[in-house]
């Protein structure tokens, strides 16, 4: 089972007040049933919602929903479940706010008292996530989660409801339709915590947090390698300058502290700065600082660039 599908089966499961079930199913009809006055419709290919849909129907309305199962000819060749509702249609649109006062016209934004508080708005993202969201595993390489709309002013509405929430979201057209998404893991995970998706929200939090850490360590790792190079090339050129004082017969000009600190370089070609301080501090039973070396070592490049300048 897919992530997406173990968040679904989870929600599906929830014991909710009639209210919020209402705000639930408004949401899920909204998104992408196909309602007409005297029929509503509706398809998923998850059992779960589809009993879910089937359930809160017969619950709360007292009707008994048909449901059709068919092969779904696409890539996946998931079995398709078709819903369909032909019994108090009026009745239930207008109750979950998906008809003006009228009667005459469905909404494409529901009424305000169907996300009226927080638990009625809860429940209405929920229901738009169980029949339209996904979300990539998080041991994927990217986080992301959407929600596929088919009108700009509901999925501007969807937005702006998650926004409240400060998740971050925004709307993106596409081919055919609009994707409300959020890419941000923290976000990701809060979304999960708004619809009650707890179970997930552990399972997410730590992949996350592991991912996060090995990234981390990688980070150290790259930066550890990358110091210890450059710790490396600065040796190189160290030793560099000290045989080619040498070499011109320049090496005595140097006084013999530096000389000593000359000495250890050739010695130690492959220690830091403060390991070879350490390390000449305790050979010579006398304190040597880092930046004591480093000095001492600017003069014998000084001098070793000053030589250079006048070969040439």
């Amino acid at each position: 089972m897919t992530f997406s599908g173990k968040i679904k089966q989870e929600i599906s499961n929830l014991e909710l007040s009639k209210l919020e079930y209402i705000s639930e199913l408004s949401g899920i009809f909204r998104t992408s049933a196909d309602i007409k006055l005297y029929n509503i419709r509706v398809q998923t290919e998850n059992i779960n919602v589809a009993n879910r849909i089937f359930k809160i129907v017969k619950n709360i309305y007292g009707v008994t929903s048909n449901i059709t199962i068919k092969k779904n000819y696409n890539f996946k060749k998931n079995e398709l479940y078709i819903i369909e509702i032909k019994k108090d249609v009026l009745k239930i649109i207008k109750d979950l706010g998906l008809l003006n006062e009228q009667g005459f016209e469905l909404l494409k934004i529901p009424n305000e008292f169907i996300v009226s508080d927080d638990e009625l708005k809860r429940a209405f993202i929920r229901g738009c996530f169980l029949i339209s969201g996904s979300v990539n595993d998080p041991k994927t390489s990217r986080y992301h989660l959407e929600f596929l709309i088919d009108d700009i002013d509901f999925a501007n509405f969807l937005c702006t409801l998650l926004n409240e929430y400060d998740l971050n979201s925004k709307v993106h057209r596409r081919k055919k339709g609009y994707m409300v998404y959020i890419k941000e893991s923290e976000k990701i995970s809060q979304l999960l915590a708004i619809i009650k998706a707890y179970e997930q929200v552990l399972y997410f939090e730590d992949i996350r947090i592991y991912r996060e850490k090995v990234n981390m360590s990688n980070r150290i790792n790259n930066c550890e390698q990358a110091n210890i190079e450059k710790s490396m090339k600065s040796a190189l050129k160290q030793i560099e300058d000290i045989n080619y004082l040498k070499q011109i017969d320049s090496y005595d000009l140097l006084d013999e502290r530096v000389k000593e600190v000359a000495d250890y370089r050739i010695k130690y070609p492959e220690s830091s700065l403060i390991e070879l301080s350490e390390i000449i501090s305790i050979e010579t039973n006398s304190k040597m600082t880092k930046s004591c070396i480093n000095h001492r070592l600017r003069k014998i490049r000084e001098l070793a660039e000053k030589s250079r300048n006048n070969g040439e």
